[in-house]
């Protein structure tokens, strides 16, 4: 008999692999010092063979840099439970923000430093994705508003403002998170929770931070003065060149 043929992996199968090890030296060398032979090693396959899946690094490094988008958003997505009341859909969001970049740290390291470095193209790709993300978390602070009023009150800019914001600190907080050691993707949801809910919390129920008033400025003028070059005013009297005062004789 003769000896069984290997059976060939089916190129979806083969593509993700090299894309995973990309993700990985991608994110732990940066794009510039990350090389195609140590990918293809990694891999466990002929550089070549990477170059005819995946045509070039730059092809390669999109190709991460769409997968880890594709992937981050729809954790996101799929942790928010709807059922919950407004805190818990937020919380049950950041815990799978929070969760997904600490188990995939070189692939939030890929879309949240690298690929915002290296090129308009790649810095676009990411853009998309943290919009989606931002359009979503916009969705869900309107919508719990109109639950806390029973009709919306909160001005359109001023709810993307927020979501802006929260994200915005969300991405801050997954590399405090991931560069400090023992702190747990519930801890960071935590934190970020503390911190943004008393306000959200407020603001949902009627009770906006409103900043106190504060007296307008006054002009400066002086009656019956006349200004001196450079800003001084001399009452009575009138400017001369150099700013000295000249006391006005009354006609």
């Amino acid at each position: 008999m003769g000896a069984g043929k290997t059976k060939r992996m089916p190129r979806a199968v083969r593509e993700q692999q090299m894309l995973d090890a990309a993700v990985r030296i991608f994110g732990q060398r940066g794009y510039m010092a990350a090389s195609m032979d140590e990918i293809a090693e990694l891999a466990g396959v002929s550089k070549p063979l990477v170059y005819l899946y995946l045509n070039s690094k730059d092809d390669l490094f999109s190709a991460c840099v769409r997968r880890e988008a594709r992937a981050l958003t729809q954790a996101v997505r799929a942790g928010v439970r709807p059922g919950l009341p407004p805190d818990g859909q937020l919380w049950s969001g950041l815990r799978a923000f929070f969760t997904h970049t600490a188990r995939n740290p070189d692939a939030w390291r890929v879309l949240h430093l690298h690929a915002r470095t290296h090129g308009e193209r790649f810095a676009a790709e990411v853009a998309a994705m943290r919009a989606d993300i931002v359009a979503f978390v916009t969705q869900l602070i309107a919508a719990a508003a109109r639950d806390a009023h029973r009709r919306p009150h909160l001005p359109e800019e001023e709810v993307a403002g927020l979501a802006e914001a929260l994200v915005g600190a969300a991405e801050s907080l997954a590399d405090w998170a991931g560069a400090t050691e023992g702190v747990t993707a519930k801890q960071a949801a935590a934190t970020l929770m503390n911190f943004a809910w008393a306000g959200l919390g407020d603001l949902m129920t009627g009770r906006p931070w409103v900043p106190p008033e504060e007296p307008e400025p006054e002009p400066s003028s002086v009656p019956g003065g006349a200004a001196v070059p450079g800003g001084a005013a001399v009452p009575g009297g009138a400017a001369v060149p150099g700013g000295a005062a000249v006391p006005v004789q009354a006609g």
